[in-house]
């Protein structure tokens, strides 16, 4: 299979004139583009943009259906409905539930993911958050990040790819430090910290943070001094990888251009945190585990209107917005869904265009729409 006539994208920039070679669902070559072709297996795709296949590392779900149902049905459900929007491998992320639900989730996962290609794992965002900053997050099953917990957790480390923590509470630090040695990525969030507890889970390996701005500690006041959160920790540590929403909606223009110029093109991670509500019509009812959400306005709400509850984005709705909103160049903006999310999971084959990445990959127009998604270099979705 050759893709012939297309922008290709790179992450220092756009190159024309040439074209890639996908043999046995990897990319076999990037060479010149020929100007004489056997017509089979050439790919034209009239002067679009060739990039990497998305990489959502927060994916709640989509079209009604929800991670929690824990089902094959559900789970093809979320991936083609984010097919659409150009990613090609999420990580399926739990609410804040009990624990016995989310071990399901992950049993689940295991017994599918062969079968249900965009799967890379799960992101357990919860039970271990603050209550202070729960969000649409259900308190009542909040717990702490005891060692018996942990454990259970870790039965399923073949699947468990990444943990949201609010490292303040209690065994926290001794749950990041295992979580880690494990392999396992360690977000701080939903998380009432102080820069010294984010500061003790960085020693023990937390190197991301949870949908930056939502949910999250900021400077304030203790005692006479002024003291900076979990956020002014994430924007001032280099090594630090920063989720970023950019929906439109869970944080406007220019906290994104604020995160943009704190960490650069590299230091951030563009997620949907997408729920059931994503693809569904304008003023349509869902649940988020138990709690009554709406479709409004083109983000998902708790029905009360107390609180965001996920956004109803796919990820070239958020590439987009970074071109259109914080002037991000079109390579970085891809880099930020590509590259950088692989690069925190460990995705080594992932997210670039190079010899010997597997032949994910999606074409966008001029219009920063997708038009075509491969995984693996089989077409998965077309407009």
């Amino acid at each position: 299979m050759i893709f012939t006539n297309a922008r290709l994208i790179f992450p220092d920039g756009i190159r024309d004139g040439l074209e890639v070679v996908v043999e046995e669902g990897r990319i076999a070559a990037i060479h010149k583009q020929s100007l004489a072709h056997q017509t089979h297996g050439v790919i034209d795709l009239n002067g679009n943009y060739l990039a990497p296949g998305f990489i959502d590392l927060h994916v709640h779900g989509a079209l009604g259906r929800d991670t929690m149902e824990a089902s094959a049905e559900a789970f093809r459900s979320i991936c083609d409905f984010h097919a659409s929007g150009g990613t090609t491998s999420l990580l399926l992320t739990t609410a804040t539930a009990p624990l016995n639900e989310i071990v399901k989730v992950l049993q689940a996962v295991g017994d599918f993911r062969s079968t249900i290609t965009p799967i890379v794992g799960v992101h357990v965002e919860g039970p271990f958050i603050s209550k202070a900053k729960s969000g649409a997050q259900r308190a009542e099953f909040i717990q702490d990040p005891s060692p018996a917990v942990v454990r259970q957790l870790l039965e399923h480390v073949d699947v468990l790819k990444r943990v949201t923590i609010a490292p303040e509470l209690p065994g926290a630090l001794e749950a990041i430090e295992v979580f880690h040695a494990h392999g396992i990525s360690v977000s701080g969030g939903h998380s009432d910290a102080w820069e010294k507890d984010a500061r003790a889970a960085f020693d023990r390996g937390m190197r991301s943070v949870t949908h930056t701005f939502n949910c999250m500690s900021s400077a304030r006041r203790r005692d006479i001094y002024r003291v900076a959160g979990l956020l002014e920790f994430a924007l001032s540590e280099p090594d630090i990888s920063c989720e970023l929403i950019a929906d439109g909606h869970h944080v406007s223009p220019t906290l994104m251009k604020m995160l943009y110029h704190a960490k650069g093109p590299q230091g951030i991670c563009l997620v949907t945190d997408a729920t059931a509500g994503a693809g569904l019509r304008e003023g349509s009812r869902f649940a988020l585990f138990g709690k009554d959400c709406i479709v409004e306005n083109g983000v998902c709400l708790l029905a009360n209107h107390s609180a965001l509850a996920g956004s109803a984005a796919r990820m070239i709705d958020l590439v987009r917005a970074m071109v259109r909103e914080v002037n991000v160049p079109l390579n970085e903006a891809i880099a930020m869904a590509t590259g950088n999310p692989a690069h925190a999971m460990g995705l080594e084959t992932k997210g670039r265009l190079i010899v010997g990445a597997d032949a994910d990959l999606v074409v966008l127009s001029p219009q920063m729409e997708a038009v075509r998604t491969f995984i693996a270099g089989r077409d998965v979705w077309s407009d």
